[in-house]
This record gives structure tokens, sequence and C-alpha cells, in this order.
């Protein structure tokens, strides 16, 4: 997600690159799980050569299996997959993360992206042994439904053990180029606005419509299982409570989760912004940029951008995004 154009601020560029905190012991949490996992997997699975049919099925429609494939080649494959999700998250969590945000969600992504493929190959497999004809594989629904636990846990587990961010208070004012509001010194005030993202609704609509139809066509609720997963992603990101005040930047899912805070005393500055999701952010939902700036962007549009110590940028769009970036620059003001 690049930043997009804004005026410059004196003094933030001295904060702008600093190193990725835990970058060890993040890569080690990233790559060597992963790598454990997956071996394991292949050790495992190619133990089982003499039990399995040849070849193994796999791919699975709603009447068992339709794919077929050696061994060794379903293996690899699933691996590979593994690998370069692991691979992935370990580039968004030692790259991009100089917030705790961006490095639990690449090292969640390493894990259960990992996780998920090893469980799929392994129970795959598994529900194959000591048959003589492949074609003879019963249903995978608990394969399909244990994939989902156990690489959305494991995502999770690694995830929320993965350090937070350390408390960094700023010790420079306020830019005077930052624009404020007018507060008396004892006056108090709270920005508060709610954001909606409607794709966001009208695709968890259609992921519903989708889910019941494979349900129904596979005779089996297991097989939407997977959706279902998306359906709960979409529906944390269809709204969102953005509130500014004496703590600083709150923002919170109607679920509960994703949420960003940002204190008052680590503020740099903010600022209104324009975001486009696409273009500028890969996406919409939760997202993590490519300069390491992490966003919830639910539209196109204004959105509220906070610079924080540590070279950690935030945006949320929001409506009346002026308003918010100047009330969080001046009760910011305060705390210096």
């Amino acid at each position: 997600m690049s930043a997009p154009h804004a005026p410059s601020i004196p003094g933030a560029e001295a904060d702008a690159r600093p190193p990725v905190p835990d970058k060890a012991l993040t890569s080690a949490v990233a790559l060597l799980i992963p790598a454990l996992v997956l071996t394991a997997t292949v050790v495992v699975a190619m133990s089982w050569a003499a039990e399995l049919p040849d070849p193994v099925a796999s791919h699975f429609g709603g009447d068992g299996p339709d794919g077929f494939s050696s061994l060794g080649s379903f293996v690899w494959t699933g691996v590979g997959i593994g690998a370069s999700l692991a691979a992935l998250g370990w580039v968004i969590a030692t790259g991009l993360g100089r917030a705790a945000a961006a490095r639990r969600t690449g090292v969640g992504t390493a894990v259960g992206g990992s996780l998920f493929l090893a469980t799929s190959v392994l129970g795959t497999l598994d529900a194959q042994r000591g048959l003589a004809d492949s074609a003879q594989t019963g249903g995978i629904d608990g394969v399909v439904l244990l994939c989902v636990v156990v690489g959305g846990l494991g995502g999770a587990l690694a995830a929320l053990l993965m350090p937070g961010d350390r408390p960094q208070p700023a010790t420079a004012p306020v830019p005077s180029t930052a624009a404020q509001v007018p507060l008396a010194p004892q006056e108090r005030a709270t920005w508060v606005r709610r954001v909606t993202g409607r794709s966001m609704i009208a695709v968890a609509a259609a992921v519903v419509a989708v889910s019941a139809i494979t349900a129904r066509v596979a005779d089996t609720p297991a097989a939407a299982a997977p959706l279902a997963v998306v359906l709960v992603v979409l529906l944390a990101h269809a709204q969102f409570t953005v509130t500014v005040d004496s703590r600083g930047l709150r923002v919170r899912s109607l679920l509960g989760f994703p949420r960003l805070t940002v204190p008052a005393d680590e503020v740099l500055h903010a600022e209104e912004v324009s975001v486009s999701p696409l273009r500028e952010c890969g996406g919409w939902g939760y997202r993590v940029g490519s300069s390491g700036r992490v966003g919830i962007v639910v539209r196109q549009g204004a959105a509220l951008q906070v610079t924080r110590t540590g070279g950690r940028v935030y945006v949320v769009t929001v409506d009346d995004a002026a308003t918010g970036a100047a009330l969080l620059n001046t009760l910011t003001a305060r705390t210096r």
C-alpha cells in the first residue's frame, strides 16, 4: 500500500525508516516453524507410500475424487504452496513489520498457511491408506474442517505470541504546519465516526448464497466451511468505529477485531489523505502495504492517516477525516 501524496511535514522524515523490531525472532517463527511442519509432512507422507494407491486422489468434487496424480507430485505441490505462503509471510513480517500489526500478520500467514497445507496433504492421503484404488476414497469433509481449524488457530496463536509494540513516546512537538482545532486549555473533546464497508456487506451476502449452494450441491454442510470463514472475515470488516480523544486514536471493528490503537503520546502528526483501495492498497479491508503502512480501508476516498513514532503509519477510511486529524494533533500537542 503505497503512501499517497501529501504535504511534507518537517521532522517526519527523521523517523521514517527505523529498523524492524524483533527481526531475528520474527524470522525464526515465520521460517523455522513452517520449515519443520512442511519437512515433517514430506517425511510422514512418503513413509505411507506402501499403503497408498498409485496414483493418489489429488482433487475432490461433490461426488468424490475427480483428479489424480503421483504421490510425489501431490506432496511436493502442497508443500510448495505452503512454503510460498511462509515466504510471503516472512517478507511481510520482516520487511514491512515496523508495526506489531504487520509482524503479526506476516507470522500468522506463514504459520497458518503452512499448517493448512500440511493438514490438507496428510489428511487427504490418510483417507486413502489401505485402498487399492484411490477412486474408492470417500468424502474428505472432515479433512476440510480440520484444515480450517488447524490453519486458523495455529496462525492466530503464532501471531498472538509475537511481541507487541513497545512504548515509544514522542519527544518532538507536533509540527506547526499540522492542522489543529481551537480548544481552551482545560476543554475536552471527543470525535467519533462510524464507517460502513458497503462492498464488504455485498460480498458477504454473495458468500452466504454461494455457501448455501455449495452445501446443497455437495450434500454436506462441511463443504461450505472455508466459505464460512470468509464470511466471518468479511463481517469483521463491515463496520468500524473510529474514535479520537485524549487517549489517541482507536479503531474497532463491529466484531471487535481487527482493531488499531495509537496512543496520543506516540503520535507525530495526523492528516487527511485520499485513498484508492485497489491502486494504493491492493484491495479492501485490513491491509499491510508495500511501504509498511497499516490500514483499514473499506472504501475509496477520504482517510485519516496517523504517523507514529518508530516509522509506523496507520490509515483508516472515514468521513470528516480532516476534523479527526486536526483534533488528534491538538490533543497530541498537550502530551508534549
